[in-house]
């Protein structure tokens, strides 16, 4: 049967087929067909998504503060890090897509990956319970977890460097974008960071905010060696 393989891939063995093909079911092959569709189960599972990446932050990273919590879950639960998950596990293939959805390119929307992802985790955790469910979303999302923890509550370079400079009173801090390359489409920039006039480092990014804070970069690790 088709739907084994998904199994496989999930790492889960559905003991109610007819949940992961609920879960599979886009509204426009529902509507097309008459049958139920996933905006329920992506309902639901929406909520258990919530709820189990807030108790595995909280369990897992427990220096976090609240506000910091909520931004690590919100950066982790959103639309391009779950169609990632579906791609990952090939899921746009064992879709059911209405006619109009598969000639528009539904099959990879990243709105529709995203609910059946959602759909999935609902179907996993009515036929099997949470701890099944937890299985799946702690191995499909601790590795951004883990990235998101890193990035955030951290001050960015161009704060850094200021604090650092202005610790013996008021100076004089300026960027300048000193160069550009490339078409409209690929620039490149060039930025300088000067104290009180004194050039102290020069960085390069593909924006002029990526190009200023590598020069701060590069300011403080300087003032570190």
């Amino acid at each position: 049967m088709k739907l084994e393989k998904l199994e496989e891939s999930l790492e889960y063995k559905f003991k109610n087929i007819n949940l992961l093909k609920q879960a599979l079911t886009h509204t426009s092959y529902a509507y097309e067909n008459k049958i139920g569709s996933n905006e329920k189960l992506e309902f639901l599972g929406d909520s258990v998504l919530e709820f189990i990446s807030s108790e595995y932050i909280y369990q897992t990273y427990p220096k976090l503060k609240e506000g910091e919590m909520t931004k690590v879950r919100a950066t982790v639960v959103c639309g391009e890090n779950l169609s990632k998950v579906a791609k990952t596990h090939n899921i746009s293939e064992y879709l059911y897509l209405g006619k109009s959805e598969l000639l528009t390119g539904g099959k990879n929307r990243q709105a529709i990956l995203e609910d059946s992802v959602e759909a999935i985790i609902a179907a996993i955790y009515l036929d099997g319970g949470i701890n099944n469910v937890k299985k799946f979303i702690v191995k499909n999302l601790s590795e951004e977890i883990e990235k998101a923890t890193k990035h955030v509550g951290i001050k960015d370079y161009k704060t850094v460097l200021q604090e650092r400079l202005q610790e013996n009173g008021d100076v004089k801090i300026e960027y300048e974008i000193i160069k550009e390359t490339g078409p409209d489409h690929d620039k490149s920039f060039v930025a300088q960071v000067k104290l009180n006039g004194k050039v102290l480092a020069q960085g390069e990014g593909k924006s002029k905010k990526q190009a200023q804070m590598q020069a701060a970069k590069k300011a403080l690790n300087q003032s570190n060696g």
